[in-house]
């Protein structure tokens, strides 16, 4: 199961916006594999913003924009909540 979330961001978390890139959409996977699969395509002709890798919160994530400059944000907790 892949769950797909929404979030908006301001200049208060020092990333700079503009009207239409001020959103970010964030997707928690099953499994790590999936995370990479997923992070890959979004990221294929855009921008990896922070590569997937292991987080100090446990999380496996990663950032990027996708060729058409939507931000995502993917990834997976080995004990995720249902």
């Amino acid at each position: 199961e892949t769950v797909l979330m929404g979030c908006d961001s301001s200049g208060a978390f020092g990333m700079a916006s503009s009207m239409g890139d001020n959103i970010s959409l964030s997707l928690n996977t099953d499994s790590q594999a999936e995370a990479d699969r997923l992070f890959n395509a979004l990221s294929k002709n855009g921008t990896v913003k922070m590569p997937m890798s292991k987080t100090f919160w446990g999380a496996y994530f990663g950032m990027c924009t996708d060729q058409f400059g939507i931000n995502w944000m993917v990834g997976y907790e080995e004990s995720q909540p249902k």
